[in-house]
């Protein structure tokens, strides 16, 4: 048995996803504790992250507690996570994704079709706005940062028709009742690592691998290995209107990519592919791949 610290960040899912784990590990005998933390990912609410640093400004605070040994592992939702790690740091583990579609949630309409000429819709994902426009040109679009709660909150208020939300934090906070509608993957295909968890550890905690290892889940693993290689490569940052999406048939591993213009101009750039794939290091060629056809299609 051992001590063990998880840095979180206080949002109601983020502790949601923190006690997920803590639950999980102490099954498994160990001591768990949480440090909860408020992250500038957190403060900065007025301004899209894409303009004030990416979705690694949800992470640094907890990669500090790590590197100071005030904690040991940091509990993260994947689509939040930086392409690259810092020096020093690992994703020891990813865990068995949830649902990993984007949710139509509105008070007045059931779905997206539904919504008349010129409704306000909300979100913060320059991926979902370049997919939103492809399916409907005819909306308004507008900016919508907070927590999950405070989103709902904006919704509830009058401000926005409709928003649209990963449906897996709807449903790991008992929400699910809010989705009107799920989206299928083929008409908004996900972000990279979306509905996945991800444990970080410092690269030389060797002992919490052994620790971790029960919570892993392969499949997951590989196929979000393959999203974030296509993000990798493309450059990935939140600032980048970009869409992965992979799922196994068998051993192959089927990998989606969309990329589209933030600017509002073209066509979205769709690739697909797939190849067999048993390690980190096939699904990480297969990503590659699928981002130089993306590039080959005009994307950028």
């Amino acid at each position: 048995m051992s001590k063990l610290t998880i840095a979180t960040r206080e949002s109601r899912l983020a502790l949601w996803q923190a006690e997920h784990v803590k639950t999980l590990l102490e099954q498994r005998g160990h001591s768990v504790s949480l440090l909860g933390m408020t992250t500038r990912g957190d403060q900065i609410l007025d301004r899209s992250l894409s303009k004030v640093g990416g979705k690694g400004l949800f992470v640094k605070e907890l990669e500090v507690a790590l590197e100071e040994g005030r904690a040991d592992i940091a509990v993260h939702s994947l689509k939040d996570v930086p392409m690259d790690l810092p020096e020093g740091f690992s994703l020891a583990c990813v865990m068995e994704r949830e649902d990993p579609r984007d949710a139509f949630v509105s008070n007045r309409y059931a779905a997206l079709a539904q919504l008349p000429a010129g409704a306000v819709v909300g979100t913060s994902s320059l991926r979902r706005v370049v997919l939103l426009r492809a399916l409907r040109p005819d909306l308004k679009i507008e900016p919508l940062r907070g927590n999950l709660d405070t989103r709902l909150r904006k919704l509830d208020e009058g401000q926005y028709d409709a928003i649209v939300l990963a449906a897996a934090g709807l449903k790991r906070l008992g929400l699910e009742p809010r989705i009107r509608n799920a989206f299928e993957p083929d008409q908004m295909l996900p972000a990279a690592g979306q509905g996945a968890l991800g444990i970080e550890v410092r690269a030389d905690r060797r002992d919490l691998l052994d620790a971790l290892a029960p919570l892993a889940h392969q499949s997951t693993w590989l196929a979000v290995a393959a999203e974030r290689a296509v993000s990798r490569a493309m450059g990935g940052s939140c600032s980048m209107p970009l869409a992965a999406f992979a799922t196994f048939g068998g051993e192959y591993l089927q990998l989606q990519a969309a990329w589209g213009d933030p600017e509002g101009g073209g066509a979205l750039v769709r690739v697909r592919s797939a190849a067999a794939v048993a390690d980190l290091a096939a699904a990480a060629a297969l990503g590659e791949d699928v981002a130089a056809r993306l590039r080959a299609g005009g994307a950028r």
